[in-house]
């Protein structure tokens, strides 16, 4: 075999040995390659050959090793190791083994349903699934570039609600990521809490494609929730309920913490989704009734009907773990939910006296505050608690039908809205 002094010699001979053929004298040959004749380094086939086996050899004694040090850790492994949490959950479940909460059976086994109001209201938020690029902006860039299109005070409604809807829904996002979804101890549960999580990054997605497309300030609107008071005050409230059980060390099991868990899901479903965003859905498909911003208004009919399914999922809930766990439901609980929902319904008043300090859109802002009194009505009576406010009406009937239709076209006549993947209006 030719080893590197072979070749070494044999290029040196090459260089001493003159030409048997073509042979050309100094004057013929150029300069450059006088001076540096051109010499071939590359090994030959044999030598490069096994160069490639001896590496070939070493990486694959390396994989054997490591291969070996994988199997010899599986061997050593101790099955011991959180039995305790895997206790009860070796056996089949049952639909008598599930419960909403403090659940011992396993979860990974989906069926039988125990909850099968759960599993529908997932199969319907997958079949209304919708994204924002489906809603035509143009007609709201033209007017809102328009320097008539809209008055200040419509200007600053839409401003205001995209500044507060942007933020609201991560914050809501995160309540269900970080705490609800590992605290809540039912499959089919899960199961349409993670449809509701990626629904929430959708609401979020559409607020800053309203916002990309009428060219807004991003950093005025989005930081709105810490600067304009109005705002910031009811972010703040909904993130006290976050805080505890966003604690990877919190767990359910106890009184007190089984009623944190609770007053949690009444703030983010009852307070947050159920009374928060009422004001501003009324101004916005308000505006869209009226022929303007329709685009930014389709977007927010949607979002609506995808919110009206958390509320209604999250009040079932709330109701089944009262079902479950009497105890828990103490006059003492009452009276904390029936302030919660007092409180949240006076920031939604106030912000209906900051985004309207005159009356806009065919309504004003004592109108608002009526409205959401019937509003917080209905939230105290779905979860089995009295009215606190006593005769008030509904001020815009056009939202209960907004809401209570379960198929309708578009009401500003942009597009028909009932099909499968993106839209069948289904509210409850």
């Amino acid at each position: 075999m030719l080893t590197w002094d072979d070749f070494n010699e044999a290029e040196e001979l090459s260089t001493v040995l003159p030409a048997t053929k073509n042979v050309k004298s100094d004057l013929d040959t150029p300069a450059a390659e006088t001076q540096h004749p051109k010499t071939n380094l590359q090994p030959a086939p044999d030598a490069a050959a096994s160069q490639q086996e001896t590496i070939d050899a070493a990486v694959a004694a390396e994989n054997e090793k490591a291969l070996q040090r994988a199997i010899s850790e599986l061997e050593s492994l101790n099955v011991n190791t959180g039995i305790e949490e895997l206790e009860g959950t070796a056996n089949r479940v049952t639909v008598d083994d599930k419960r909403m909460i403090n659940c011992r059976a396993d979860l990974n086994q989906l069926v039988p349903f125990k909850y099968d109001w759960a599993w529908q209201k997932y199969l319907d938020g997958c079949a209304n699934h919708w994204m924002p690029q489906e809603v035509n902006m143009n007609a709201d860039i033209a007017l809102w570039k328009s320097e008539k299109g809209l008055t200040a005070d419509e200007r600053l409604i839409v401003k205001r609600n995209l500044g507060f809807f942007a933020t609201a829904d991560s914050l809501v996002a995160n309540n269900l990521v970080l705490a609800i979804y590992r605290l809540i101890t039912n499959p089919e549960c899960r199961q349409y809490i993670l449809r509701q999580a990626f629904e929430e990054a959708i609401h979020t997605h559409a607020y800053q494609y309203c916002i990309e497309s009428l060219g807004m300030d991003e950093g005025e609107i989005f930081n709105m929730y810490h600067e304009v008071p109005s705002v910031a005050k009811k972010a703040a409230w909904g993130l006290k309920y976050t805080h505890e059980l966003s604690n990877p060390e919190f767990k359910t099991g106890t009184l007190e913490n089984d009623q944190i868990l609770l007053r949690n899901l009444v703030a983010f479903y009852c307070c947050l989704e159920g009374i928060f965003f009422y004001c501003g859905f009324t101004q916005i498909l308000s505006m869209g009734r009226r022929n303007k911003m329709t685009g930014t208004s389709e977007q927010f009919q949607y979002i609506l009907r995808d919110e009206s399914m958390h509320l209604n999922f999250g009040i079932d809930m709330i109701n089944q773990i009262k079902l479950e766990n009497p105890e828990l439901w103490t006059d003492s609980l009452k009276e904390q939910v029936t302030q919660m929902i007092l409180q949240a319904t006076q920031l939604e008043i106030e912000y209906a006296r900051d985004t309207m300090p005159r009356g806009v859109l065919g309504m004003n802002a004592a109108m608002m505050e009526e409205y959401l009194q019937f509003i917080a009505n209905r939230r105290l009576v779905q979860i089995g608690l009295p009215e606190q406010f006593v005769g008030v009406q509904n001020p815009f009937p056009w939202m209960s039908e907004i809401m209570d239709l379960r198929k309708e076209k578009n009401f500003f006549e942009t597009r028909v809205t009932e099909y499968k993947t993106g839209g069948a209006l289904v509210w409850d």
